[in-house]
């Protein structure tokens, strides 16, 4: 079985295989540490999450890589303000971005560096492209990319000729890097390094240029080439970062190495909420601690970020919540159901394993049919609701020996592997250690009045499938399965 994607650049559904014929080296754009990330956020890693899942269950090791953006002007700007060093301030974000990751059962990746701690891969990366001169040092002392050396500039995005050559910098090349406040050569030109200004405070690094700091897109190129080489299998965002920042990753990391970047690109359309754009003007940018103050539990949110096709937009409705809780209590009424006719007390979603067989899959055809076609999720959850789990409960109906099950078990075990969907079997629950002693960490961070930590503990418990319920005297720890409270 092989998974193909619809790849971004050629606009082609392409299969997906490691070019190397060991690991799938993929990298995805992850957060920049200024606040939390919204549910938006998490729909692309969440998607990326599912990829990663579903490669593996197919017997592909991965190798990913997911970044995290600690030095920009946001995370630069927003820590002076509230009188923070850099570091306190992104280590701050981060953690909180770790939870909510935790929360929703997202996998971490193999590796995860941030930009401050990859300065010098960046200097070494701008080196090359201003000896091959692909760049060029400002009299202020930043660097910039000089997009004209680039001939197929733009191929990503699709972007004309007349668009990258006007007067006026290219719409959206702003966005992220103030493009005004630097002097450059030509408006559709990006830096690489910026010059340390005094509002930017003791955040510089030196360099053979002066003081100063990397550009948004040169973190990214130098890290993924770091650590996935020069050439990789496939890099992912959202589809907000197809230009410029997608774009301008190509641009600078060809030039420097005459070598096709990465070979697919594989981006998640946008989250919407209620039919509109997600905005925190309009009030409707949700957090995860938005969701889950509704008393939403994070495999009903999982559940409903997944549920639709990664290549279209998807509408968040407070309402929708209430059908992924339904469907999520459905699916965990079967899991129990099984669990019980096949005697075991495994959680499903764990990492199988056993290698995939033919006969555990029989009964999942239809669910790995439209995971294996461009991650195809609503075809996916349509295909479990439709025609497996129908077949499944009929089976059971009907009495069947633990044995033949254990043979569905098995299946149900990959998918919900897959999907990201952990669900503990209740009829024969036995707490795992790890899980008592974060719940004892937890009830002694409760008892000495640390509610921060005991929050952050209440958080990591039920990301991995488990609620507690306090009184005066103690607590009761059970499989997490919560209820949506009305809008």
């Amino acid at each position: 079985m092989q998974l193909s994607l619809f790849d971004t650049m050629s606009r082609q559904v392409q299969p997906v295989y490691a070019e190397d014929g060991k690991a799938f080296r993929f990298y995805c754009c992850g957060p920049t540490v200024y606040g939390p990330a919204h549910i938006g956020n998490f729909r692309s890693f969440l998607m990326q999450d599912v990829l990663r899942r579903t490669l593996e269950s197919l017997g592909q090791a991965t190798r990913h890589v997911r970044n995290i953006t600690d030095v920009d002007d946001k995370t630069i700007r927003q820590s002076q303000a509230e009188g923070k060093s850099l570091r306190d301030f992104t280590d701050e974000w981060t953690r909180r971005y770790h939870l909510d990751c935790a929360a929703l059962n997202i996998l971490p990746p193999h590796i995860e560096p941030g930009a401050v701690a990859h300065i010098q891969d960046q200097i070494n990366l701008i080196q090359r492209l201003i000896r091959s001169n692909h760049a060029y040092v400002s009299a202020d002392g930043s660097v910039y990319f000089r997009v004209s050396s680039f001939p197929e500039y733009g191929r990503l995005s699709r972007l004309k000729e007349r668009e990258i050559t006007t007067d006026k910098p290219v719409s959206g090349a702003q966005t992220r890097e103030d493009a005004d406040e630097y002097s450059r050569d030509s408006a559709a030109d990006f830096a690489l390094w910026k010059a340390h200004k005094e509002e930017d405070g003791p955040n510089f690094w030196e360099s053979p240029w002066g003081k100063g700091r990397p550009g948004w897109h040169i973190e990214c190129s130098a890290m993924a080439m770091k650590h996935l080489g020069e050439s990789f299998d496939l890099h992912s965002g959202g589809i907000d970062l197809v230009f410029p920042h997608h774009e301008n990753e190509i641009a600078q990391s060809e030039a420097a190495t005459e070598k096709p970047f990465a070979r697919l690109w594989f981006h998640v359309q946008h989250l919407q909420v209620d039919g509109g754009k997600m905005s925190k003007s309009m009030g409707n940018l949700f957090t995860v601690d938005d969701v889950a103050q509704r008393g939403v539990g994070a495999i009903e949110l999982r559940y409903l970020l997944i549920s639709g096709h990664y290549r279209k937009p998807l509408n968040f409705t407070w309402e929708a919540l209430f059908g992924a809780q339904k469907a999520v209590a459905k699916l965990h009424r079967f899991n129990d159901r099984l669990a019980a006719a096949a005697q075991v007390a495994a959680v499903a979603g764990e990492e199988p394993v056993k290698p995939p067989s033919e006969e555990w899959d029989a009964l999942w055809a239809g669910v790995w049919k439209g995971l294996q076609h461009d991650l195809n999720t609503a075809e996916t959850l349509g295909a479990i609701f439709g025609t497996s789990l129908p077949a499944a409960e009929a089976q059971l109906d009907r009495g069947i020996s633990p044995e033949a099950a254990r043979t569905i078990w098995e299946g149900w075990r990959r998918v919900c592997f897959a999907l990201g969907l952990k669900f503990v079997n209740k009829a024969a629950v036995e707490i795992p250690a790890d899980i008592q002693t974060l719940a004892t960490e937890r009830w002694a961070a409760r008892s000495s009045k640390d509610w921060a930590k005991s929050d952050e503990l209440r958080k990591i418990l039920l990301g991995k499938g488990w609620e507690v319920k306090d009184s005066k005297t103690d607590y009761v720890l059970k499989p997490a399965l919560t209820e949506i409270s009305s809008p």
